[in-house]
């Protein structure tokens, strides 16, 4: 546990029972016990974000260079009705050429 042994730990017990005391020293090692678990969670969680970032850029690179393959030219693609001339079924209807002639 970060990188201290056994007898460091009781050392260091030991004299924060000397300094702070038996009374205090129960309050001081639960509020620091909390501290610890709340930095765990926050640490587990930015390291959990970074890698849901990381994966979520990595599949926008996959999509992006599936896209690339599957459109070469780019996405501009035309549909068959666009080479034959066909009218759009979006553009507004136009009358005929013999209605035109009788009105």
């Amino acid at each position: 546990m970060f990188g201290i042994g056994s007898t460091e730990l009781l050392v260091i017990l030991v004299v924060a029972l000397i300094i702070l005391g038996p009374s205090k020293l129960p309050e001081i090692a639960k509020s620091l016990g909390k501290a610890l678990g709340e930095f765990r969670r926050v640490s587990t969680d930015v390291k959990r974000t970074i890698e849901m970032e990381a994966e979520q850029a990595e599949q926008k690179a996959k999509t992006e260079q599936t896209r690339k393959e599957l459109f070469p030219q780019g996405t501009n693609v035309e549909t068959p009705q666009d080479q034959t001339g066909a009218t759009k079924a979006n553009d507004p209807a136009q009358p005929a050429a013999e209605d035109r002639d009788k009105a």
